[in-house]
């Protein structure tokens, strides 16, 4: 039998498809809803490479705030949550959405402002500086996003007997975004605003602002890691998620993540039980 060239090049054609689907089958992927400061920081550049090379799993990852993170893995859209709010992660778990909470790593949370402080916020109190900046009226960036590091300041300024409800003004800026975008508009405004200290140091637009207030204990950043409920959502990868967490919380994990770091500065400490 012959066969002409148009035969033939169809025929290529369609067994390169043919190959190609099956490849594409075959690829084995995870979606995880994270934090914009596991993102934003560098820590999932330095981890997912690592993880990916050892289990052949491809990870996407969804960098939102916690809040957001948590919406989107109870409509089923993860396999895993990778976030920073304790409460709301254990509030998560006990609705049904997640199979079990495990903790990863921790950080903490600074208050930046202007160098020159012109609310005299700067020291080791957290509370006693933000009533400072109230005080003064001094401009204040808020995230304003639902996100751990805003739920975070909501209690800080709680805690510090601001009444936000009744004394937002100008002076305070609520932006609903990330932790990147919100730090560029502080350094836009030379304002004060609460931050993961992560994202701080890989973040390139310092302008005129610094760390004013930091080792206060009540500034502690825990990060969680949880399986998204296949039992809610049947297409949950559980398979390869929990191969995920399992790794994080690994020897081989945790010190991926103790590695990581900027300026000669550890960025995350690991402390997975």
């Amino acid at each position: 039998m012959i066969f002409s060239s148009r035969h033939f090049i169809a025929t290529l054609c369609s067994a390169s498809l043919l190959f190609a689907g099956t490849l594409q089958a075959q690829e084995r992927s995870i979606t995880v809803a994270s934090t914009t400061s596991t993102e934003q920081s560098g820590l999932f550049g330095h981890l997912l490479p690592a993880f990916e090379k050892e289990s052949g799993i491809k990870v996407r990852v969804v960098a939102l705030g916690t809040g957001q993170a948590l919406d989107l893995a109870r409509r089923g859209d993860a396999d895993v949550v990778f976030v920073h709010d304790k409460a709301a992660e254990e509030k998560f778990v006990a609705e049904g959405f997640g199979v079990k909470r495990q903790e990863v790593m921790y950080n903490d949370f600074i208050l930046i402002g202007p160098k020159v402080d012109p609310a005299k916020a700067a020291g080791r109190d957290i509370l006693e500086g933000l009533r400072r900046v109230e005080a003064g009226k001094a401009a204040f960036v808020s995230r304003g996003d639902k996100s751990g590091t805003h739920a975070a300041e909501l209690r800080y300024w709680k805690a510090a007997d601001v009444d936000l409800d009744a004394k937002k003004g100008p002076w305070y800026r609520d932006t609903g975004s990330g932790m990147g975008p919100a730090l560029n508009t502080a350094a836009s405004m030379n304002a004060y605003i609460l931050a993961d200290r992560g994202t701080w140091l890989n973040f390139k637009n310092h302008g005129e602002l610094a760390i004013l207030v930091e080792g206060d204990n009540r500034l502690f950043n825990q990060y969680g890691v949880i399986l998204v409920n296949p039992a809610r959502h049947a297409h949950v990868k559980q398979g390869d998620g929990q191969k995920f967490i399992d790794w994080v919380v690994s020897p081989d994990g945790q010190k991926a993540i103790a590695d990581y770091k900027i300026g000669g500065e550890q960025l995350f400490f690991p402390n997975a039980r």
